[in-house]
């Protein structure tokens, strides 16, 4: 399928925060430690992100929000526009981030458990400064819905839920496909493609991204407004930082990494793609 011409794709960088340290795992799970957030998030700023996505990885789970603090301290460096999930479930919870100096927040498991919310959140505070996260699991030849990270599903097809959270007052919209994320291996393209085409907002891919042909493949065969990335930026990145901190979890894995040259910065990619026909902002 040729593209059509659009806006320029956004490149995106992820970040999983746990217990104030960025963290990566596979589908979600086996989460390593690999280093401070801001110095993750100044680095990409610096290579040339369009954006940067916060994401409290627990918060859900354990009912908490955390993640202010680093959208003040990301916000007074950084110019560029600043997402952040994880724990949002009320207007309170919104308003904070957007005070914090959030331009958006990402919402999943509140408006699972009453869409209504999304509404009401986008009515109160535009619907541009709402994301709404899906993160899909496939078994078999089916797909779900799930939130916590996967750990509670809902059979609910997400291109299904798309639809309805459009209607709901969504801005934006970020597939996870849970069965992808982490593993490098490329994208959903048949699900990302079936969601960008059903719904007129924005869709931004995740989970499978390791290496540029993948994000090529995702970009030419869907009607994607952006790419959101971790892993193969997170691992590229360390090489810039003089050792992993603090120094917990696997850090014989991340010592191993920074040995490996990769070359898999947001600016190499912006590169590539603008080579290959892609409107990107270099």
């Amino acid at each position: 399928m040729k593209r059509k011409i659009k806006k320029p794709i956004r490149i995106i960088p992820v970040l999983d925060i746990k217990n104030g340290v960025l963290i990566k795992g596979i589908n979600l799970e086996g989460l390593r430690v690999l280093g401070i957030p801001r110095n993750f998030a100044n680095y990409y700023y610096t290579s040339g992100a369009d954006e940067i996505v916060y994401i409290d990885n627990v918060a859900t789970l354990y009912g908490t929000n955390n993640l202010s603090k680093f959208i003040t301290e990301t916000a007074k460096n950084i110019f560029i526009p600043l997402s952040v999930g994880g724990g949002i479930r009320t207007l309170k919870d919104i308003e904070e981030m957007l005070t914090a100096g959030a331009d958006k927040v990402c919402i999943n498991s509140s408006i699972i458990d009453n869409v209504k919310n999304l509404k009401i959140a986008s009515r109160k505070f535009g619907s541009s400064n709402i994301t709404v996260i899906i993160q899909s699991i496939k078994i078999g030849n089916k797909y779900f819905i799930s939130k916590s990270n996967g750990r509670d599903l809902i059979k609910v097809n997400p291109i299904d839920w798309a639809k309805k959270v459009e209607q709901y007052g969504a801005g934006e919209i970020i597939i996870t496909s849970i069965n992808q994320e982490g593993l490098r291996t490329g994208f959903d393209i048949n699900l990302t493609d079936k969601i960008s085409k059903k719904v007129k907002i924005p869709v931004i891919a995740h989970g499978g991204a390791g290496n540029f042909k993948d994000v090529l493949n995702v970009i030419n065969q869907t009607n994607i407004s952006g790419v959101a990335i971790a892993s193969m930026f997170h691992y590229e990145a360390i090489n810039n930082f003089p050792k992993p901190y603090p120094k917990v979890g696997n850090t014989n894995f991340i010592m191993n990494y920074k040995k490996k040259n990769t070359n898999n910065t947001i600016k190499n990619l912006k590169i590539y793609l603008s080579k290959r026909g892609i409107k990107v902002r270099l």
